[in-house]
Formats: structure tokens, C-alpha cells, sequence
């Protein structure tokens, strides 16, 4: 296959997000299928990414001066295919990782007191954000929508009216890296775990949204039956509440520490199609999430995991919970959903994407 130069977007960095695992993935199959990649990113991207022929630093600290320094850059002069990640004024493709801005402000506004709710509204990221947004998902733009889950791609139609057929859905692909020696028995000595504790497993930054409280409530009404909760990933402790929860700070091994637990939990109030839950499951942990959660729409419910309507209701939580404590249930299903989860391969991923990108670059 010739060659072809593709361009990628992201403005911002987290270690732990799961946005940048993405982009990191796909751009090693772009470079593994012989396209020339280049990231247009912001300074903070790190350096050593070897799938990249270039890293072009774009400046702006906020939404709208990284878009404005985006198109100032004039990045179809060092690609054929601009597939932006991040929220810009014009590109080829924009894969709607993030869902919609607006659809989350609406989920968030049902949790939370209405001056915060205000202070948003004269919030000058969020507008920005909305002005962006509004722009790609305009009815008449002619960028082409990837979105992680059909549940994002209702919520631009419906929001936006962006015809349906710019707008095409390409699940969350993952690939497994090999393990080595028993991570399982080594992370649990290290928290100092015993083998019949019952680990639930948090992940993720932007703990207000995913719902962190709530898997701390839920874990606490379970503690008599010896569940315990680790949370991967940077927050702000800070007005959480108490229960058995260890906080680890962003964590690079996350194989390990799903190697580790025992149950995956994530009930989030906004998540286009969390990539963590399909790590989770890929190394055989069952998923608790909610509705709000495009993941989801994709799991078989009581059979892969548990999924309730609402993040608040800690005992719906509890109870989805409660279906995987026993020890015999976990190991008699960890092979079968590692089996199902593992279909969802970031290799389909790049195929299908480039399926919808081939007229625009003949990639």
C-alpha cells in the first residue's frame, strides 16, 4: 500500500486518559500499516512517541486559541487526511471521543446545585467548547463524524441535527498486552490483599463525572461482605467520601492492577464509550456502569456485567455488585468475557476507520 500522510489532533495530555491510550494505539497502526503520521498536539504532549514522524506543538491554553493556532498552522500542508481528535474549527474527520458537550451538561446539571449550573453558563471553556462543537456538528459541515457509540451519535443528531450519514460509529478497539509472571498475587501482596478480599476496581481522571463517589457509597454498603475499592488515576480526594478505598495516583501498569481485581466499576454520569471498561473486561473482569456509560449498549447485562439507570442510586449499584460476589461466578465467567471483550480489537478499529477515510486520502 503506498504511503499516505495523516494527520492527528489532540490538544492536552493525562498519562491515564483514555483519549491519549487511543490516539497512541492508532497512530502504531497507522505507522505499522505504513502511513506517514504526524500530531498536531499541545506542548505538554510528551516527546519519544516513536509511531510519530513529527510532533508539531500547536499553542493555546484554552479550546478556542489551540483551534484558532490550528488552523494558523495550515496542517493540510503536512498531511492528506486531517483526523482530528479534539474539538477544531474545520477537519476531515472528527472522532467524537468526548461526546457531546452539550448532552454532558445536561446529565451533569441533574446531580449538582443550580449556581453551579450558573457558573458555567458564564463559564468562558465551556462556551467555547459549545461554539466549537456547534461548528462540526453543524447540518451543513462537511466534516465526517466517528463516534465511539450509537449513544453519541443519537445525541448530535438530536442535538445538532447533523444528517446521519456523516455521522458513522467505530467502537473502542484494544489490544492486550502480553503478562508476565502472576501480577495478580504481587499487586494484591503489595496493597496488602488477601486472596479472598473482593478488589473492585476504579479508573480514570475526571472523578466528578465517572462517578467515584458513588462507587465509594456502593463499596462501603459492601464492606461487611469484604469488598475493598482501588481507584487508578488523579482526583481531588478532597470531599470524597469515606470507605474501603485506596487511592493509587495515576498508574502506567494498569494490566496488572485488572490482572489484580476482581470487579471493574465505573458509574459514570457522561462516558462516550469508556476505554477503561473494555480493558477491564478484556482481562476478564466483570463491568458495573450505568446507561450514561456507550459501553454499555454493547455489554450483555448479567452476563458480562451489571448496568443500572442511575449513577446515584447506590443500591441498584450495590446490587449489580453484589450478583459477582460470589468467587465461583467470577472465575466460571472471566475466560468467556475475556473471550467476548477481546473482539473488540484495536485492528478492527484502524480497518474500519480507514475504510471511512479512504475516499478523502485514498489511504
Amino acid at each position: 500500500m503506498e504511503r499516505k500522510r495523516i494527520g492527528l489532533v489532540r490538544r492536552g495530555y493525562s498519562n491515564s486518559g483514555g483519549a491519549e491510550r487511543y490516539l497512541q494505539r492508532f497512530a502504531a497502526a497507522l505507522a505499522d500499516r505504513g502511513h506517514e503520521v504526524t500530531l498536531f498536539a499541545s506542548p505538554e504532549w510528551p516527546d519519544g512517541d516513536r509511531q510519530f514522524r513529527e510532533v508539531i506543538r500547536i499553542g493555546g491554553g484554552d479550546p478556542m486559541s489551540f483551534a484558532d493556532n490550528l488552523t494558523k498552522a495550515k496542517p493540510h500542508q503536512h498531511c492528506d487526511v486531517l483526523y482530528s481528535l479534539e474539538r477544531v474549527w474545520d477537519c476531515d474527520f472528527y472522532r467524537a471521543g468526548d461526546g457531546v458537550h452539550r448532552a454532558w451538561l445536561d446529565r451533569r446539571a441533574k446531580f449538582e446545585p443550580s449556581w453551579r449550573r450558573w457558573m458555567r453558563h458564564v463559564n468562558r471553556k465551556h462556551g467555547q467548547i459549545l461554539d466549537l462543537e456547534a461548528k462540526l456538528f453543524a447540518a451543513d459541515s462537511k466534516t465526517q463524524i466517528i463516534a465511539n457509540s450509537e449513544m453519541v451519535k443519537f445525541e448530535i443528531q438530536s442535538y445538532y441535527g447533523k444528517p446521519y450519514n456523516r455521522i458513522h460509529v467505530v467502537y473502542n478497539g484494544y489490544k492486550p498486552p502480553a503478562i508476565a509472571g502472576d501480577p495478580r498475587t504481587r499487586i494484591r501482596g503489595e496493597l496488602g490483599f488477601r486472596d479472598q478480599d473482593i478488589v473492585l476496581l476504579f479508573s480514570g481522571s475526571g472523578w466528578e463525572r465517572k462517578g467515584l463517589r458513588f462507587a465509594i457509597r456502593a463499596a462501603n454498603a459492601l464492606r461487611a461482605e469484604g469488598v475493598k475499592l482501588i481507584v487508578a488515576g488523579r482526583g481531588r480526594q478532597t470531599g470524597m467520601p469515606s470507605g474501603p478505598v485506596r487511592y493509587l495516583g495515576a498508574v502506567k501498569d494498569m494490566t496488572s492492577y485488572y490482572e489484580a481485581a476482581d470487579i471493574f466499576i465505573l458509574p459514570t454520569l457522561y462516558d462516550p464509550f469508556s476505554n477503561a471498561s473494555l480493558e477491564a473486561a478484556a482481562h476478564g473482569l466483570p463491568v458495573v456502569t450505568t446507561t450514561a456509560n456507550g459501553f454499555s449498549e454493547v455489554i450483555h447485562h448479567s452476563r458480562f456485567g451489571s448496568v443500572v439507570e442511575d449513577p446515584s442510586d447506590v443500591a441498584a449499584l450495590a446490587e449489580g455488585i453484589r450478583r459477582w460476589l460470589p468467587a465461583t461466578r467470577r472465575r466460571s465467567s472471566r475466560e468467556e468475557i475475556r473471550a467476548w471483550a477481546r473482539a473488540f480489537h484495536v485492528r478492527d478499529n484502524v480497518q474500519q476507520t480507514l475504510a471511512l477515510l479512504a475516499p478523502f486520502g485514498d489511504v
